[in-house]
């Protein structure tokens, strides 16, 4: 077995977790919760949807990167819980599952991740497929603590043993019959689950916000059947994971110059990160990431690829080019949502927020 032994790498962005506890939610799905020291608080504070990334040993490699979303939710105020679900030929969920024990040291980067509601006290529909539960939960379990919204799952799996969090959903039923609603789907007893059927189940509860996180003909299918109801894209948020071709944790110099967006000198660029504003003057050629990172703000970022929105920021003026883009939505663009780590400018004053 590897385990990290190695002392914290310099210049990385990571910090070093022990986990404190290790759960089997099922027979192929395990939660494992890291201790948070109170120094690392506000690095690691986050809100319902967001994922941790995590650095996994590699006989092979070293290390490798792989995003798992965290399944607990903020106001429990106790240890991050990421939920991770075996994958066939999946290296770092198997490893997680076989491996992961009390006390492992793991490195792991800050929370990212827009698969969120702007509102905890809004009803919402989700859709999970299998361990797309995990983020789903944690919306579920955020809306629920508040006094106002309610919330219908509809939750697919392959058979009754593969319902990850089957306990804890059938309590908080129990416990608020009136605010939440489950439907489950199993694949063993009503086949997979088609557009039609997805949009005769949803259909009462079609006014919501909806969220939609599973496998990936899961969310095609749940994403249609909102189309098919006449539901706006904008209020549809679906959550996409994309595997690193890059590691996240390896201290390399990923800066590298692009072709300007247009001729002229740097631009004015004002930030908002962690409630502390700056204003730089930002060569056009550069990455919006790269710069930041350069200028010493502690920017969040993860593949630096454009394949997750650990990088998400919100452009408030202005306007800026992605060069990639594989995760952000219609509407996340539509909100002024881009990747810094792919954003180059396009116009001579630009502001930006961190939210």
């Amino acid at each position: 077995m590897t385990e990290l032994t190695d002392p914290e790498l310099p210049g990385a962005d990571f910090c070093r977790l022990h986990i404190a506890r290790t759960i089997a939610e099922t027979h192929d799905a395990r939660s494992i919760e890291f201790d948070v020291p109170p120094e690392l608080a506000e690095r690691f504070r986050y809100r319902p949807g967001q994922f941790l990334t995590l650095r996994v040993p590699s006989d092979r490699t070293g290390s490798v990167g792989r995003c798992y979303s965290l399944s607990s939710a903020p106001h429990e105020g106790g240890p991050l819980k990421v939920t991770v679900k075996r994958v066939r030929e999946g290296y770092g969920s198997n490893w997680l599952c076989d491996n992961a024990h009390p006390g492992m040291a793991i490195d792991v980067l800050p929370p990212g991740g827009v698969f969120t509601p702007k509102s905890l006290r809004a009803s919402l529909l989700l859709f999970a497929g299998g361990s797309g539960i995990t983020p789903v939960m944690s919306i579920l379990k955020s809306v629920l603590a508040q006094d106002s919204g309610k919330v219908t799952l509809i939750y697919a799996n392959r058979d009754e043993r593969s319902v990850i969090f089957a306990d804890e959903l059938n309590a908080l039923c129990a416990e608020q019959p009136d605010r939440l609603t489950v439907l489950h789907w199993l694949e063993t007893v009503q086949g997979l689950p088609s557009v039609a059927q997805l949009a005769a189940l949803a259909e009462p509860w079609s006014d919501r916000e909806v969220f939609i996180c599973g496998p990936g003909a899961f969310m095609d299918a749940a994403a249609a059947a909102m189309t098919g109801l006449g539901v706006h894209r904008k209020r549809v948020h679906v959550e996409k994971f994309i595997s690193l071709s890059r590691n996240p944790f390896e201290v390399e110099d990923t800066t590298e110059e692009v072709e300007p967006a247009s001729a002229g000198g740097p631009v004015s660029l004002a930030v908002d990160l962690d409630g502390e504003q700056h204003t730089f003057a930002w060569p056009r050629q550069r990455k919006l990431l790269d710069f930041l990172l350069e200028k010493g703000l502690d920017a969040p970022y993860s593949c630096r690829e454009g394949n997750c929105s650990a990088c998400a920021c919100r452009i408030v003026s202005g306007e800026v080019k992605m060069l990639n883009n594989e995760v952000l939505e219609p509407v996340d663009l539509d909100e002024g949502i881009v990747l810094a780590c792919q954003s180059i400018p396009v116009t001579d004053d630009i502001s930006v927020t961190y939210e």
